[in-house]
């Protein structure tokens, strides 16, 4: 049975409500008149390991798209993620109303090359998508994801409320939460989070990313953030995380706003290991694993190892 035959429809909820922050309007609170209900949590996206293959790589050169074309090869290539037919949801993050050079937002140019890529190995739809902090169309405006990706021919989507459906997140803290569809209806997920401090969660990469598949009150997991991280890492499992570290946004996050704040470390990662890819990511924040407490629950919880070396790690300078 296909993901989209769990979906049926049910249910009423609440009516919308938006918060209002010194920054502009923010969206953390998506609540929908009208929800559609997923009745069980869905397969994983995630791809069996292969032997002689890394689990992690890591590219650095100053030619964004090289370095990201080079980290992929190396675990495998996009072939071994998409298969001809099948239905890819991009999951970068356009939380916030800032420009590239800000770092508060994925490289528009990584986006749009992983369209390409999905495109091109035989993909019958790429779906780009996020839910926002800032108002959305401005953040997929002025983060540039938006122009990048339907470009490179993306079906970018802002979602409105008839994308939502109430899903069984299956979590200790997340259980019965909105979701948006395409994060569900889908057969790869591919997470593509930007490398930035996080004044709640000391950092935001992969799995801190995974909030923007959330509607609801989202304000409301910050009072166990930790937990909510892990229950949607658990839920969401991607094919393949591709982290951005070509900017890097050492304070002020998650929305930052000043360039000082902005280190320029020119480097992608690519990981079949979700834990692992944070783990080697936060290293360019000058933290380690055992300083960040959703990585090590996460790790408690089965759910990748911290210590990314130890599954096969590979790093090419170009």
């Amino acid at each position: 049975m296909q993901r989209r035959d769990f979906i049926k429809k049910t249910g009423k909820a609440v009516a919308l409500a938006t918060i209002t922050g010194g920054t502009g309007l923010l969206f953390h609170n998506r609540i929908k008149p009208d929800y559609e209900t997923v009745l069980l949590k869905t397969n994983s996206f995630e791809v069996p390991p292969e032997a002689g293959l890394p689990g992690i790589t890591l590219a650095r050169s100053e030619d964004h798209l090289a370095a990201m074309n080079a980290a992929l090869d190396a675990i495998g290539g996009i072939k071994r993620f998409v298969k001809p037919g099948e239905r890819v949801t991009v999951k970068p993050n356009v939380g916030w109303d800032r420009t590239p050079q800000q770092a508060a937002n994925t490289n528009p140019e990584l986006v749009a090359e992983m369209v390409r890529l999905c495109l091109g190995a035989g993909a019958a739809e790429v779906i780009v998508t996020d839910v926002t902090c800032n108002d959305p169309r401005r953040c997929f405006l002025r983060s540039g994801i938006r122009k990048a990706a339907e470009q490179a021919g993306a079906r970018v989507i802002l979602p409105g409320d008839d994308d939502f459906v109430k899903t069984d997140l299956g979590g200790e803290l997340l259980t019965v939460w909105p979701v948006v569809r395409y994060f569900i209806d889908t057969d790869r997920l591919i997470n593509m989070p930007i490398t930035k401090h996080h004044s709640l969660s000391s950092c935001t990469i992969g799995m801190k990313n995974l909030y923007g598949i959330l509607g609801g009150r989202r304000n409301q997991l910050h009072q166990q953030i930790n937990q909510s991280i892990i229950d949607l890492a658990s839920f969401c499992r991607p094919t393949l995380t591709v982290v951005d570290a070509t900017r890097v946004l050492m304070r002020g996050g998650p929305q930052g706003g000043s360039l000082d704040d902005v280190a320029v470390e020119n480097s992608v990662i690519c990981s079949t290991d979700q834990v692992a890819a944070d783990s080697r990511a936060l290293e360019f924040l000058g933290l380690t694993a055992e300083r960040v407490s959703h990585i090590m629950l996460a790790e408690k919880n089965g759910l990748g190892s911290t210590d990314y070396r130890s599954i096969g790690y590979k790093e090419v300078t170009l």
